[in-house]
């Protein structure tokens, strides 16, 4: 199938503004109007509790997931480094989309739960060991955008260093640096909030208010 046309789909389902539909059609608000602004599944956790954030999340790191799967329709070989170059490509768009959907005025999220969903289909393993320093920082500092950062650093960590014989291709390793930092500069704000003392702690235990 024509690589244009998959990359194209992969940015519209990654457009697909599910904080922002979330908000509006059952909260009657919009969730880039509170709290960060943005219409990701941490501004979601943080104005509407966790029932809506956790729906949130797994359905934008469903829409990183999905797009990467689109290249199995495509020509190139699983397991190939043409495969892995287009799963990369196609989730990126995934991203791209989540942060500047077409169907939500360009206005979305920060893209970790769709780039978590990206690096689940392509390297689970990988995924996985972020979830656990994710959790591990939350944990500690209940800080969400932090954990978010340490995961974010750790990833190109764990591809450079850990898992650097099952992920030989250079694409994904500068992905993974990429990534880094990228996460955190679309943090920028975040950090300096923690630097001031402002930032806002999760509730684990207790619906946010």
């Amino acid at each position: 199938m024509n690589i244009i046309f998959l990359l194209t789909l992969a940015y519209l389902i990654g457009s697909i503004p599910t904080a922002v539909w979330v908000s509006k059609r059952i909260y009657g608000l919009d969730i880039r109007d509170h709290g960060s602004g943005n219409a990701g599944a941490t501004n979601t956790f943080r104005v509407l509790g966790k029932k809506a954030g956790i729906g949130v999340m797994l359905v934008d790191m469903l829409k990183g997931f999905a797009a990467v799967y689109l290249s199995y329709l495509s020509v190139h070989s699983p397991g190939s480094e043409q495969m892995t170059n287009l799963q990369v490509g196609l989730g990126l768009c995934a991203v791209v989309g989540h942060i500047f959907p077409i169907w939500a005025g360009f206005r979305g999220g920060k893209g970790i739960a769709t780039l978590f969903g990206m690096i689940l289909a392509i390297h689970p393993i990988v995924a996985v060991s972020l979830v656990a320093v994710f959790l591990v920082m939350l944990f500690l500092t209940r800080y969400v955008s932090l954990s978010s950062m340490a995961a974010s650093v750790a990833f190109p960590v764990l591809i450079l260093f850990i898992f650097k014989d099952q992920a030989p291709e250079m694409s994904y390793k500068l992905f993974a640096i990429a990534t880094a930092c990228m996460v955190v500069l679309t943090h920028h704000k975040n950090i300096s909030r923690l630097l001031a003392g402002n930032e806002s702690k999760v509730k684990l235990t207790k619906r946010n208010k």
